[in-house]
């Protein structure tokens, strides 16, 4: 069957119609009633989610980023629901650091030629000249710049400049100046780290000048330092090294520091707690816009498919993860995966990551588990391969067209996968243009983004595709049914593993920072 989505014909009778193929792939064991729930997750219900999370951004400056008030707002709201459904619910608190640019950078040489240099907006909307490298000290400084071993021009090799990676670089340097640097062998936090135990009340660091290495540094310190920071052309940083003794004034405003945030867990408490099932996305979003697709969507589906299977006896133990931080590096996923015991990890049977699943110029993606589709990018570990079938499966039933795509380490699947877990998932596509054979199998536009808004303030309740978030939203509770009452879950078997040892003549079954 084809799903057609109708102006105003409910979504809800969409979604139930999605969810029939769980009569099909759902285990011959499988209470009857636990498909007929099943049909009750619907895409409407999603969407009440999500209009909550951008009421919550509204009433807090626009945002749900990690550290903001609309992110505690949004994990409130999310871990409330997941307590009234009947889960025990875990707040994981962990550390990161929080970084927001307030207003646009000014760096100007005020001696011996007065010049005002072009500055990138906090918004990134253009590039200038310079920007603000993240995790900048706040600050607004004139002084005397002063270059730390610099070797101009420079030679033929990238990442061969050291300049500011070693304490002995500013023997000499004067303390109140401002440390002009350049790129290269070391990560910028080091250069800058450097420069303020020496002294500098500021820094400025340049492109090393190879091609390739000549534009705008936009660097990430990865760590808050208390002096202004920014990055600069190749161009630029050669034209302040000389003459010696020229005067520049440095203004950031930013806050950069320390803050806690909470990553929200929820157990079932039916099911072999051995064996875990385990449902993933990130709740922040970027603190430029509401995050809506990015990623209400998945975490809205994931909290819509837990509260209606919150009653339902499971033969494994289902688990929700709501992820605060990803946006700035999988921190809360990492934290949580880190935090495992082995007996803990060895427990996680497999793990479904859901972000971005209603892209307007949606492709319907499903995570490649074992490089199927040939492009050399990873595969993800033994069983992988088996998740990304049953999502084949599902949309190969509505006769409704699907391709691969990468485990490339950019959502919260990778410190699972890093883990050895079995991981799957689905993506409707980010800021990367729509191929014409996508083009063909979704309609939408060719060439233009699959999310015209990613990491941007329009990131609205405007911004979700109802078809792609139905379709997906019966994806997602197809794959938790299967996985929640399977006896032979993804990955190495381990029951014939144990009948091999029980029984002597059985045969095991085989199976940038710097």
């Amino acid at each position: 069957m084809r799903f057609t989505l109708r102006r105003g014909a409910g979504l809800a009778t969409a979604t139930a119609a999605l969810v029939l193929p769980l009569i099909s792939t759902a285990p011959a064991d499988a209470d009857p009633d636990v498909t007929q729930l099943a049909r009750t997750i619907s895409a409407p219900a999603v969407k009440q989610h999500l209009q909550r999370l951008q009421e919550i951004a509204d009433a807090n400056g626009g945002t749900r980023a990690a550290g903001t008030p609309g992110f505690t707002a949004s994990r409130d709201y999310v871990a409330d629901k997941l307590r009234k459904a009947g889960y025990k619910v875990t707040i994981q608190p962990f550390e990161f650091p929080f970084f927001e640019e307030h207003s646009t950078a000014l760096m100007q040489q005020v001696s011996p030629e007065p010049k005002v240099y072009a500055p990138t907006p906090p918004d990134g909307s253009a590039v200038g000249e310079f920007a603000t490298m993240t995790y900048s000290g706040t600050g607004d400084v004139t002084a005397t710049l002063q270059n730390v071993d610099l070797v101009l021009p420079p030679g033929p090799t990238p990442s061969t400049s050291n300049s500011g990676c070693e304490a002995s670089d500013f023997a000499g340097f004067t303390a109140g100046n401002i440390a002009l640097m350049r790129r290269g062998t070391c990560d910028f936090v080091v250069k800058a780290q450097n420069a303020q135990a020496a002294g500098a009340v500021g820094a400025i660091i340049f492109n090393e000048g190879q091609e390739g290495r000549t534009a705008t540094l936009r660097g990430n310190l990865g760590t808050p330092v208390s002096i202004p920071v920014v990055g600069t052309s190749f161009a630029v940083g050669e034209e302040l090294s000389s003459p010696a003794g020229t005067v520049v004034r440095l203004k950031t405003d930013t806050t950069s520091e320390i803050r806690t945030t909470h990553n929200v867990i929820a157990d079932s408490k039916w099911g072999d707690a051995s064996k875990v099932v385990h449902l993933g996305a990130h709740l922040d979003s970027v603190l430029a816009g509401p995050g809506i697709n990015d990623n209400g969507s998945g975490s809205a589906a994931i909290l819509e498919v837990a509260t209606k299977l919150s009653k339902i006896p499971t033969k494994n133990r289902l688990r929700f993860s709501f992820w605060s931080a990803e946006e700035l590096g999988l921190l809360g996923s990492e934290h949580y995966v880190a935090s495992l015991t082995p007996a803990e990890r060895a427990k996680i049977k497999l793990y479904l990551n859901f972000d971005m699943v209603a892209s307007t110029n949606y492709a319907l993606k499903i995570f490649d588990g074992d490089d199927s589709d040939a492009t050399g990018a990873p595969a993800g570990p033994p069983g992988s391969d088996e998740i990304e079938k049953l999502f084949e499966k599902y949309f190969d039933t509505l006769r409704q067209g699907h391709v691969g795509s990468d485990f490339d380490g950019r959502s919260d699947y990778g410190p699972f996968i890093d883990a050895g877990i079995p991981a799957g998932g689905l993506f409707t596509g980010a800021e990367g243009a729509k191929t014409p054979a996508e083009q063909a199998l979704f309609g939408g536009t060719a060439g233009a983004p699959y999310d015209p808004c990613y990491h941007q303030a329009c990131d609205t309740i405007a911004n979700i595709n109802d078809k792609a978030l139905a379709l997906n939203t019966g994806a997602i509770a197809t794959a938790a049914v299967v996985y929640a009452f399977s006896r032979d879950l993804p990955g190495p078997d381990a029951r014939a593993a144990a009948a091999a040892l029980r029984h002597s003549d059985s045969h095991p079954h085989g199976s940038p920072t710097s």
